[in-house]
This record gives C-alpha cells, sequence and structure tokens, in this order.
C-alpha cells in the first residue's frame, strides 16, 4: 500500500466521490441536450437520404416534432435518457477510479501510462455498458416512437417490462454486442483526455513553483476553458474512431425496423449496400452538435462536483482537527 498523502474524500473512498460527481454531471448533460439526443437518434435509424446542410436538418426535424408533439415531444423519454446517462456516468467513474487505485498500487496521485488508462477505462466501460443496457434500449425505442403511438412505451418501467414480457430477459439485452464494442469509444477518449490533464496539472504545479505559492487542495482545479478543450478534442479523437458502430446498433435496437436489421452482419450489409459509407455516419453532424457541448457540459460539471467534494472533505477534516 502507498504511504504517500492522498486526497481527502467526502464520502467513505474517493471512488465514491467520483461516482457522485459522475451523476450529477449525467444529470445535468441530459436536462440540457435531450431534445438533440432524441434528434441523433431519430436521424442515425432513417435510412432516407439527408436533403439540405446539417443547420437545416437539424432545425426542421426540430421544429416538425414540435409541431407533431408539442413542447413535450422533444423531451420525450426524458426518464430513460436520464437514468441511462447518470447511471452510465456514475458506475463509469465509480469503476474506473477503483480500478485506476488498483492500477496505481493505492496511491490515487501517482499517474498512470497511456496503457494502463485505457485498460482501466475499457473495464470500465464494458461492465457499465452490461449494466446499462436495458435503460439505452428503452430509451432508443422511446425516441423512435410518438407517444401517441399504439406501440409506444408510457416510460422506463412500461419499456423495461414490455421488452421482458414480449422479447423475453434476454431481450433486454439486444444491442449488448455493439455496446461493447462501444468501449473503445471512452478508452481512447479517456487515454487523450487523462493525458492531457496530466499536462495540464503539471504546467500549474509548475507555475505555483515560479511564483512561490503554495498549491493545496483549493488550487488542484483547471480552469473551465482548460476542461472544455481537453473534453472535445479527446470526444473528437474518439468520435471518428468509433462512430459506425452506434448508427449499426441504433439501428438493430429499434423495435421499427426489427425486420429491416435483425442481425449484426446484416446491418452492416444492407446499410453499406443501401447508403454506402455516409450511411455509417448518417446523424454525425447532430452527433457532434449534441455530444460536443454534452461533453463539455459533462466533464466541466464533473470535473468542478469533485474539486468541490474534495474541497468540503479537505474543510472538514480542518474542522475535526481544531
Amino acid at each position: 500500500m502507498s504511504t504517500v498523502p492522498q486526497p481527502p474524500s467526502f464520502f467513505p473512498t474517493t471512488a465514491l466521490d467520483h461516482a457522485a460527481a459522475g451523476l450529477g454531471a449525467g444529470i445535468a448533460t441530459t436536462l440540457c441536450m435531450n431534445p438533440l439526443d432524441l434528434l441523433k437518434i431519430k436521424l442515425q435509424v432513417t435510412t432516407t437520404k439527408p436533403t439540405g446542410g446539417i443547420g437545416k436538418q437539424i432545425w426542421l426535424s426540430l421544429t416538425d416534432i414540435q409541431r407533431a408533439q408539442g413542447w413535450r415531444g422533444l423531451y420525450r423519454g426524458l426518464v430513460p435518457n436520464i437514468a441511462g446517462n447518470a447511471s452510465s456516468w456514475g458506475l463509469y467513474f465509480l469503476f474506473y477510479n477503483m480500478l485506476k487505485k488498483r492500477a496505481s498500487g493505492g496511491d490515487i496521485t501517482k499517474p498512470l501510462s497511456a496503457a494502463e488508462y485505457l485498460i482501466c477505462s475499457a473495464q470500465a466501460s464494458a461492465v457499465t455498458a452490461v449494466i446499462t443496457n436495458p435503460l439505452w434500449l428503452v430509451r432508443v425505442r422511446m425516441f423512435t416512437t410518438r407517444a401517441d403511438a399504439p406501440n409506444a412505451y408510457r416510460g422506463l418501467w412500461d419499456g423495461l417490462s414490455t421488452i421482458v414480457r414480449k422479447e423475453g430477459p434476454l431481450g433486454l439485452l439486444r444491442g449488448t454486442s455493439l455496446a461493447l464494442f462501444g468501449v473503445s469509444n471512452g478508452a481512447i477518449q479517456f487515454v487523450v483526455y487523462e493525458k492531457m490533464k496530466a499536462w495540464g496539472f503539471d504546467r500549474k504545479r509548475k507555475q505555483y513553483e515560479r511564483a512561490g505559492k503554495v498549491y493545496d487542495v483549493e488550487a488542484d482545479k483547471l480552469s473551465n476553458l482548460s476542461y472544455t478543450i481537453m473534453s472535445i478534442s479527446s470526444k473528437l479523437a474518439a468520435l471518428s474512431v468509433t462512430y459506425p458502430y452506434q448508427v449499426v446498433r441504433s439501428r438493430i435496437q429499434n423495435n421499427a425496423q426489427v425486420e429491416l436489421f435483425p442481425t449484426i452482419p446484416a446491418t452492416i450489409k444492407r446499410t453499406w449496400a443501401q447508403e454506402g459509407l455516409r450511411g455509417f455516419f448518417r446523424g454525425l453532424g447532430t452527433s457532434c452538435v449534441r455530444v460536443l457541448p454534452g461533453t463539455c457540459v459533462t466533464f466541466v460539471v464533473y470535473e468542478n462536483l469533485a474539486w468541490l467534494l474534495r474541497t468540503s472533505a479537505a474543510k472538514r477534516a480542518a474542522r475535526e482537527q481544531l
């Protein structure tokens, strides 16, 4: 075990601090970005050729949804989306920080290699993907059906129970193999993000040393602009490599298209034959519009909440010593 002083934790372990920060970040991001999340899924599962530029597609699609279903239509599927995002980020950061602590021999202040970050991130992503897949399945199906459709799910629980009743318990795992393939997205993103963040903190510590200032828990935070730039850069690196799997996954999980896209090979073959390479990147522009701001919100909120918990824990410890 490491004898190096460790950062204070508000909850019993630092992993729980990060889980709470991830949970809060997931909720905040979903509340901000649900309309674009809804639109991204709709564009991924459609097989008709798009008309006009990305901006026009986004605007027309959002106004169509608003006219047909009202403002509430833009937030259809909000509950499963919050459940999926909040639980995913909470569980991911919980497992990720537990794995990083194990990899560092108990010293969470110790930087890891790129390979170690990759392995920890991939393992955390895989476990989280399997646990939360049923939530994402209901989310996709709610996003791709109108609320007044005969087979529409009334909510998260109705969706889960309907799937179990009609498709059996294994129906909840539909698309899991593709979700596991998507582990590479988070793994790539976090390797880039962690390395950029480590560089940012090293630079800040050196600035404090040159200025003769004390680097304490209050200072252990980068600017929101830095977190924004790092989150965008890391997400673009991951998205450029892994986006096609998201299209295939959405089409397989879409209940209305189960006859057209029954399996992964059939989905890939049909998409290639009908739409070519462009079909595997359908909705990418919308995804960038949605994902990049969403990524910024997630990481900025997460880092600030994690810092707030650290500083609160440090202040509590200081009071207890008086």
